[in-house]
């Protein structure tokens, strides 16, 4: 069997405040793509393989029986979380029309070019929990940095107060662009992709 590749989604809190799940339409087509594909093929694919195993003999000694068991529980885990996720988003679109004090200001989706004390600029988007994304600079909404620079304009002094320590920034631009999304592409090693489920497989 192939090396899962499903991330263990963090369990629910009851406890926990609800927070919005706040998501680009780009970002929430991504998981729904990624739902939708654990649904249709890869635990379908996984679940012959299972049925392939079991047929082997000992289940208990059976290691390929064993790992699609865990395989087809992170599959179930994996699908509850992304159909919670997209029940509960509430897509706000970048691109979408606002009124001139909105459009200056940083908000969700915005786009926003900032400088340290030192000078050194960074640009970065603020998205969903679901779309960070720091290799593109995509920072989560509820992150400090987004934090310390929500509702800023450009020329606003912002104090970051970060694990590493307290930054001083200056916003220098904001705007709201379309943020681009990485989209969902089918993982390596995705049993799914297997030109053959193993039960079919010559012996």
């Amino acid at each position: 069997m192939r090396k899962g590749f499903t991330r263990q989604p963090q369990r629910d809190d009851p406890a926990a405040p609800r927070i919005k799940n706040y998501i680009t339409p780009s970002g929430l087509q991504r998981l729904k793509e990624e739902h939708k594909f654990l649904l249709t093929r890869e635990r379908p694919a996984v679940t012959k393989v299972v049925a392939w195993a079991a047929s082997n003999g000992d289940r208990s000694e059976n290691a390929d029986y064993q790992y699609g068991k865990r395989r087809l529980r992170q599959i179930d885990s994996r699908i509850r979380f992304l159909g919670k996720r997209i029940d509960a988003a509430e897509v706000v679109d970048p691109e979408s029309p606002r009124g001139a004090l909105a459009a200056a200001r940083v908000f969700f989706g915005a786009t926003v070019r900032y400088a340290n004390a030192a000078g050194k600029e960074r640009v970065v988007s603020i998205v969903g929990t679901d779309e960070v994304d720091l290799k593109r600079d995509h920072i989560s909404w509820v992150s400090p940095l987004a934090r310390a620079l929500m509702k800023a304009e450009a020329g606003d002094h912002v104090v970051l107060q970060a694990p590493s320590g307290t930054e001083n920034l200056i916003v220098l631009d904001v705007s709201y662009e379309r943020i681009p999304v990485e989209p969902f592409r089918e993982p390596p090693g995705a049993e799914s992709s297997a030109k053959a489920p193993r039960g079919q497989l010559s012996t």
